[in-house]
């Protein structure tokens, strides 16, 4: 900027300090004052402990006598310990009526065990087809599926009924098993798992002299490992906890699963009293394998990483 002597003057300008950085040159995040950080470290313990009460409600009630549990149901600490409840559970007391845990919990694993191993199989194929494949009508088949996650379960009972009815299959295994197979959010979350999977994997595989199949089974679906385990999680979990397809399916007692004999079990049908000890630690044992199971892969849970692929 020149001014009326002639002077030249230079325009100044704010002077803007750097940014706080690590080596790695990141923004350094400001931390609270300890007292803050304090009061929330309490605020998350206490919603934590909050969160667990029912569950170790649910474990100490299990070793209660009926009286107990009737009298102090909120008590963390039973009264006379016992084990009364899980041993009528497995059969080894005779002083009342057994329940038929064990069957609940043989068809239960037969049930979620093969629905999975159905599920990971049918919908990364079918989730394959429809990320890969050309074909006419893919594009409305893949409406198709969105739209079968957007109807209510509730609004398939009757259907479904008269569907096993007619084929033959009510009360039955097959009957219980075969409508599970293939999942519409299994095939769509597999979809969008091989849509990130780079091209140039399988182009290379192609020149190779890899077929389709190939390609899917020994190329792109050890590289889907994040999605797989996900799919197998919720596969599990949704068969294991499945209530009303067993309800229409079934009606005999020997093909009662864990969701439908405890419920049966609640509303009275083995027996009269509140019988809390033994309804809850039949439900305690029930929630075991899915937590098991999520607690021994929640790392590659909602992963999404393509470990090994080659990245554009």
């Amino acid at each position: 900027m020149t001014t009326a002597g002639g002077a030249v003057r230079e325009r100044t300008r704010p002077v803007r300090r750097p940014r706080a950085s690590n080596d790695r040159g990141r923004p350094v995040l400001r931390r609270f004052p300890l007292p803050a950080r304090l009061v929330g470290y309490a605020m998350v313990l206490g919603l934590g402990l909050l969160y667990l009460l029912p569950f170790v409600l649910q474990l100490v009630t299990g070793f209660k006598t009926d009286p107990d549990a009737a009298a102090h149901p909120l008590a963390l600490l039973p009264t006379t310990p016992t084990t009364a409840a899980y041993q009528r559970l497995f059969g080894l007391s005779r002083a009342a009526e057994g329940v038929p845990f064990l069957r609940w919990l043989g068809n239960s694993a037969l049930v979620a065990v093969l629905v999975t191993a159905g599920r990971v199989l049918f919908d990364s194929m079918a989730g394959y087809a429809l990320a890969r494949l050309r074909f006419r009508g893919r594009s409305a088949l893949l409406g198709f599926v969105i739209a079968v996650m957007a109807v209510p379960g509730v609004a398939l009972l009757i259907p479904k009924f008269l569907v096993l009815n007619t084929f033959g299959i009510f009360d039955t295994y097959t009957g219980m098993i075969l409508p599970l197979l293939v999942d519409a959010a299994g095939i769509f979350i597999m979809k969008q798992f091989f849509e990130s999977v780079p091209r140039e994997v399988e182009e290379a595989a192609r020149v190779d002299g890899a077929g389709v199949f190939r390609i899917f089974w020994s190329v792109v679906l050890p590289m889907a490992r994040p999605a797989l385990i996900t799919l197998t999680i919720l596969s599990f979990q949704g068969s294991w906890n499945e209530f009303t397809h067993f309800l229409v399916s079934t009606q005999s007692g020997q093909y009662e699963t864990l969701t439908t004999g405890l419920a049966r079990f609640v509303s009275g049908g083995l027996g009269g009293g509140t019988q809390y000890p033994l309804k809850l630690a039949a439900a305690l044992l029930s929630t075991i394998p899915v937590a098991a199971l999520f607690f021994c892969f929640q790392r590659y849970f909602v992963s999404g990483a393509n470990a090994g692929a080659v990245k554009e």
